[in-house]
């Protein structure tokens, strides 16, 4: 295989700009700031922000990490780790959502893109997944998935790849992780949340 290109990472904002809404969500492993895109991706930016305000995504796990040695049977791989929301409450999953391609939002899966998980067309609920490297066959025309249509980017993280860096590193059995990651707490930022976030971004004196 040939070796993986550098990642082309978009620069890091230092707030979220116009349009994107600032979601904390905490692990036991730490914290990861995301930016979700309710301008470029308003009907997939809605549904995610459903979850996060109707508290379904606490109690919730990331339990799947996709890596360059874990889909031996794949010719287009990839690198991602994918949560959803809590089993428990299942029955109030909204129906799912029209795809938003990258064609139509202008949005590209780069390290650290914020992105619905699909089977067809159409199905996306509540299941997403973050990019680990930049991942070009998972745009609208990409060969990732065989229809072709792509996979329905909404966001991207602000801090804390190196959170998501360390669930893709957590054992598993083939791409399922054998301890899942619960997600403890997932909400907007707050006042306090966003002034602990800049602290943390602050350069050292």
């Amino acid at each position: 295989m040939a070796a993986q290109q550098p990642a082309l990472t978009a620069p890091v904002a230092e707030s979220p700009r116009p349009g994107e809404v600032h979601v904390v969500l905490t692990t036991a492993l730490g914290r990861i700031d995301l930016a979700v895109d309710t301008v470029a991706a308003p009907v997939t930016g809605a549904n995610f922000l459903h979850y996060v305000d109707a508290g379904l995504y606490a109690g919730g796990t990331f339990y799947r990490a996709v890596t360059m040695a874990n889909q031996p049977d794949d010719s287009v791989r990839i690198e991602v780790v994918q949560g959803g929301m809590d089993r428990a409450r299942r029955s109030e999953a909204l129906p799912p959502i029209p795809l938003e391609g990258t064609a139509t939002t202008g949005l590209r899966h780069l390290d650290g893109t914020l992105s619905m998980a699909r089977g067809a067309p159409d199905t996306a609920r509540a299941e997403f997944f973050i990019c680990v490297g930049d991942q070009p066959s998972l745009d609208e025309g990409g060969a990732r998935n065989p229809d072709g249509r792509g996979f329905a980017a909404f966001g991207r993280v602000l801090s804390g790849m190196d959170v998501v860096r360390a669930i893709q590193a957590r054992p598993a059995d083939g791409q399922y992780l054998t301890d899942r990651v619960v997600i403890e707490h997932a909400g907007r930022a707050t006042a306090d949340d966003a002034h602990e976030w800049r602290a943390m971004r602050a350069p050292a004196r």
